[in-house]
């Protein structure tokens, strides 16, 4: 699970059946402090998230789970929008 800042959205007219009514968005993940670390992601939003917002996002088999018992085919979903990220010290 990795923190992102959502940066686009992804139009399609055609779709694999599966993706109807869902939203695919384009996210670069972040690190806590908010700077960009990787590359750009699309994924697949279960949460209603939208541009420049911070969101938490899961990969792999799990990225499915928001749409049981529906099996959706995406390698990575938005599953929370985060209010503010707070870092312990010690």
């Amino acid at each position: 699970m990795f923190l992102a800042k959502v940066v686009g959205n992804v139009v399609a007219t055609i779709k694999d059946p599966a993706f109807a009514g869902k939203k695919i968005l384009i996210v670069q993940p972040v690190n806590q402090s908010g700077e960009p670390r990787g590359e750009k992601l699309l994924a697949l939003d279960s949460v209603g998230a939208g541009a420049g917002e911070t969101v938490y996002c899961c990969r792999g088999r799990e990225a499915g789970f928001p749409w049981l018992p529906q099996e959706v085919p995406t390698e990575t979903s938005i599953v929370a929008i985060v209010d503010r990220v707070h870092i312990g010290r010690e």
